[in-house]
């Protein structure tokens, strides 16, 4: 079959290595792809947030299966119209991604199903959000109401961080996504990150993860988008799986569809731990980054399959086979990220890594120009790498990170540092 992977970073890169090991991949795009995409599928120039040109492409190349990979095509209906034009598609209506791109609408859902989650409240002026915080006290947390690439939180540990992060949001700072801001109770416990996918009916777990947040070593600094992952997350236990399916997941599924939206693709939960004990903090309606580069690591070609069924509807009868391993992920970043970074340095050393299954150097933002790959965004590569334990997996993931040589680049060294 003839597939298009929506999307241009880490997380495409993985889905695309995954998905090209699948002998019922014949041929495989990816719009508009990156550097180190070019080595595994055809990169396109396509404007993914328009549905006439992705429609049109899929019809030219005759494309049988779309996966989306990011939050924005999914928020704008991009799934709506390729449902609309027959064309199978792994990912959530538009409605249903609201899931992600309106937390206030996440946490309406949680208290009609009874999903644990942190008090709140949803404000639209900046005066009366200010009240809230003298009233509540911090440790408190600040969210853009829409999507902001993973920027728009703020753990505020004081009340005038929370007042500057109600402040940025209604000047502007996060543009549209902060016209409402979302407040709430500080939680406190161990973050880890669950997938699941659902046809909107069913639900199917995939796997765990922990994500790195901050910028800075021993979780330090600004959030970034993630600097780090590793797979599973040992917090995340059977039992506590097992509530968080219960007591979140299928409840939510449940609701959706009682909505008349029911949510087809993949759900992100990101939950917080205490006490053997989770409540959901947010969810994601795609796979993380860099979550599901240490995901594809360990699922391989097998996600292909678990995709096309959740698409038609029949994850009732589908499996994934884990295999008894870990991976782990390091994301080399351009130097000044998560602020202002320059682009353009050149990248040297890909070409001498080792390149398997259980080594591999994701890219993202990245481009070749005469030749040479260049940094073009903030998050540049995943040194991304499988072991029968997590040390071995962060030992072989470190040496792919220090041999690639790239001055103008940084990492942090103390990916899992939880676990290990």
């Amino acid at each position: 079959m003839n597939i298009l992977i929506l999307g241009s970073g880490g997380r495409e890169h993985a889905l695309a290595w995954a998905i090209r090991q699948n002998p019922k991949c014949d041929r495989l795009f990816v719009a508009p792809g990156n550097a180190g995409i070019e080595g595994v599928a055809r990169c396109v120039d396509i404007d993914i947030l328009s549905a006439p040109a992705v429609i049109a492409f899929c019809e030219e190349a005759a494309v049988d299966l779309v996966v989306v990979g990011p939050e924005a095509p999914l928020a704008v209906g991009i799934a709506d119209a390729l449902r609309a034009a027959s064309i199978l598609v792994f990912g959530p209506s538009a409605a249903a991604a609201k899931l992600e791109a309106s937390k206030s609408f996440t946490k309406e859902i949680c208290d009609a199903c009874g999903a644990p989650t942190a008090a709140w409240a949803r404000f639209d002026e900046a005066g009366p959000a200010h009240a809230y915080i003298r009233e509540k006290g911090a440790p408190i947390v600040v969210k853009a109401d829409g999507l902001a690439a993973g920027k728009g939180v703020t753990v505020a540990m004081t009340e005038a961080e929370a007042i500057a992060a109600i402040d940025d949001a209604f000047g502007g700072v996060f543009g549209d996504a902060g016209a409402e801001v979302v407040i709430e109770e500080f939680m406190e416990g161990e973050e880890a990150s669950f997938f699941i996918l659902s046809d909107g009916v069913d639900c199917l777990p995939i796997g765990s993860a922990q994500d790195h947040k901050r910028v800075g070593e021993g979780d330090t600094g600004p959030n970034t988008g993630g600097m780090g992952a590793y797979s599973p997350a040992l917090v995340l236990t059977p039992a506590l799986q097992e509530q968080v399916m219960a007591e979140i997941v299928r409840p939510t599924i449940a609701e959706m569809a009682r909505r008349g939206t029911p949510f087809q693709g993949v759900l992100f939960a990101g939950l917080m731990i205490k006490d053997g004990r989770a409540r959901l903090v947010e969810y994601n309606v795609r796979f993380g980054d860099p979550e599901c580069q240490v995901l594809m690591m360990r699922l391989g070609a097998q996600i292909l399959d678990a995709i096309l069924a959740c698409a038609e509807g029949r994850l009732s009868d589908a499996r994934v086979n884990w295999a008894d391993d870990h991976a782990l992920t390091v994301v080399l970043a351009a130097e000044g990220y998560p602020g202002s970074y320059v682009k353009g340095s050149v990248i040297s050393g890909l070409a001498d890594l080792p390149d398997d299954s259980a080594n591999k150097v994701f890219h993202a933002g990245t481009a070749e120009k005469d030749g040479q790959v260049i940094a073009i965004g903030g998050r540049v590569l995943a040194a991304t790498a499988r072991g029968a334990s997590l040390r071995e997996a962060r030992d072989r993931a470190y040496a792919l990170a220090d041999a690639i040589d790239w001055p103008q680049g940084f990492y942090r060294r103390d990916i899992g540092w939880r676990a290990l």
